[in-house]
């Protein structure tokens, strides 16, 4: 097989195993490049449209769920309502403070290091959750307080540093604000729709001209949609089922041995 699909097929993975594990997606692509030696500026539009792929299982494995809650709300259910409103207060810290730092986030995206040691911090950071959170209050996303999912939110901002890990923050910022760990997961999905959506979005408005040029080739793209996609699929259920029973300590210590070994391999380059 050509060496340009095997990346392109390579990165598909990539995405659809890490943009839900509390290990940063956008850590993983960063340091793909770097490891692959590849032109990142190349396939930034790559990158981009392939978060749809698995942001689609999400919409497939859970329609059922957002079928009930559409429903709820024409019937003026409580029930969805409050679903939608904790949704809502999640993402709104994100939209704002994505708009605002926009430039910065950009920067930092290109500093490999920085990955590094966010994938370690955040690693002891997820140890010292486990040991930390005991009482488990809210046990459904729309039995989550208002000011509990707006905390959520504010939290999903620190991943914005690449190798922080927009799931890995969000799950944590639930499990210590009393949510437990199967609807601190499946919240941590849910919010990944419009988050990713309007982070998308954002950067198809910023990147217009690559739309058209499409640098990577849109065959490309499709295939990388796809192969997110079915591995996300997989992905989502099989991490549901561990956390339920096993915790996150297995991923952070993936997360402090993967940064400790990027760190010696950058520092060798």
């Amino acid at each position: 097989m050509d060496l340009h699909y095997l990346t392109v097929i390579l990165l598909g993975i990539v995405e659809g195993l890490t943009e839900f594990l509390p290990v940063s997606s956008t850590g993983h692509l960063i340091l793909a490049s770097e490891l692959l030696g590849y032109d990142s500026a190349t396939w930034a539009m790559f990158n981009v449209v392939i978060q749809l792929g698995a942001i689609l299982a999400v919409v497939v494995l859970y329609w059922r769920t957002f079928w009930a809650v559409g429903m709820g709300l024409l019937r003026r259910e409580p029930v969805s309502w409050r679903f939608l409103r904790n949704l809502l207060l999640a993402f709104m810290p994100a939209a704002i403070v994505g708009l605002a730092l926009h430039d910065y986030v950009e920067m930092l995206l290109g500093a490999p290091k920085v990955v590094a040691w966010a994938l370690i911090v955040g690693g002891v950071a997820i140890l010292a959750v486990e040991r930390m959170v005991k009482e488990q209050r809210f046990h459904g996303i729309a039995d989550i307080p208002a000011i509990r999912a707006l905390g959520v939110g504010l939290i999903q901002c620190i991943s914005m540093i690449p190798g922080v890990s927009r799931s890995g923050a969000t799950i944590m910022g639930a499990l210590t604000l009393g949510v437990e760990r199967r609807t601190a997961a499946e919240f941590s999905f849910f919010l990944a729709i419009p988050t990713m959506l309007g982070a998308t979005t954002l950067e198809l408005l910023k990147k217009g001209d690559q739309i058209t040029s499409a640098a990577v080739g849109w065959d490309s793209i499709a295939l990388g949609f796809i192969v997110a996609f079915f591995v996300a699929l997989l992905v989502i259920k099989w991490f549901v089922g561990l956390v339920s029973k096993h915790g996150f300590t297995p991923f952070a210590w993936y997360r402090i041995v993967a940064g400790c070994a990027a760190l010696i391999w950058l520092g060798m380059r």
